[in-house]
């Protein structure tokens, strides 16, 4: 991590959040929530933080796709399987399942800090995880994929990973999607439908992604290695720790919680407001 390091020192200590055993209940909403309060915790105390994070059978939505001609009939499509919501970030539509792996670094906002530094520290610590791929993991947009963009992380051009950064109360939060098991393609393949489905021959007010189903893949499939969630969750740990990182377990303290519950209030109010016709 030495091109990170030369931007900002490698922070040492970090608080480590586990949410990837919380079951089917737990809803991503609570997730952004979670990580806007340790944005505020951070901005405020300065203590790093890293959170581990699944959910099961969800659609993401950014918030120009709620606001896709036919939402509610893209959104009938995905149910009863997915379980869609509105995150309080941009980007577009993303599947999350219990083969998707996603990772939260939460630091505080500095002057000297770029907002490339926080995707190059992400994709630093990607590479680091899987060494023997190291050089064929590119950083840019995968054309076809959903949720396209510039840090798209992909392998002999089939992107497995998304990340995407959000800036608040003086934290920074380093959002990524690994899809570590199952099939890319057949997710890729859902997110087609429901922007089929929403859009229809109506107009939208951005560029809907042409999802190419082909261009998308997991690191099962890409490594031809037989990976885990719990397994590719061991390698970032263990990768954290050989970039210099101490990982402390931590749980939320009251204020932390008060604070949470708050931002959960938030960002759910936001949810319905984007998908109320």
């Amino acid at each position: 991590m030495n091109s990170v390091r030369n931007q900002q020192d490698f922070v040492k200590t970090w608080r480590y959040f586990d949410h990837t055993k919380n079951g089917s209940d737990y809803i991503a909403l609570q997730s952004f929530a979670f990580d806007d309060m340790l944005c505020q915790s951070v901005g405020d105390n300065g203590s790093a933080a890293f959170r581990a994070w699944i959910h099961h059978d969800t659609v993401v939505l950014g918030t120009q796709d709620s606001r896709l001609p036919y939402i509610q009939e893209g959104i009938h499509f995905l149910a009863p399987e997915y379980r869609a919501i509105v995150r309080n970030s941009g980007g577009l539509a993303v599947m999350l399942d219990e083969g998707v792996l996603n990772l939260s670094l939460i630091f505080q906002e500095s002057k000297g800090w770029s907002i490339n530094a926080g995707y190059d520290l992400m994709v630093e610590l990607i590479r680091s995880m899987f060494p023997a791929f190291r050089e064929k993991i590119e950083a840019r947009e995968i054309v076809g994929s959903y949720c396209p963009g510039s840090y798209d992380l992909s392998i002999n051009n089939q992107k497995f990973a998304g990340i995407s950064q959000r800036r608040t109360r003086g934290g920074v939060a380093v959002q990524i999607y690994l899809c570590v098991t199952g099939s890319g393609s057949d997710r890729a393949e859902v997110i087609r439908q429901f922007y089929e489905e929403a859009l229809k021959d109506g107009e939208a007010r951005y560029e809907v992604p042409e999802i190419r189903p082909e261009t998308m893949a997991s690191l099962e499939e890409l490594t031809g290695e037989a990976l885990t969630v719990p397994g590719v969750l061991g390698l970032a740990l263990h990768a954290m720790e050989q970039l210099g990182a101490t990982i402390n377990p931590s749980e939320p303290n009251e204020d932390e919680q008060r604070v949470f519950e708050q931002q959960l209030k938030r960002v759910t109010e936001r949810h319905v407001r984007c998908l109320t016709p």
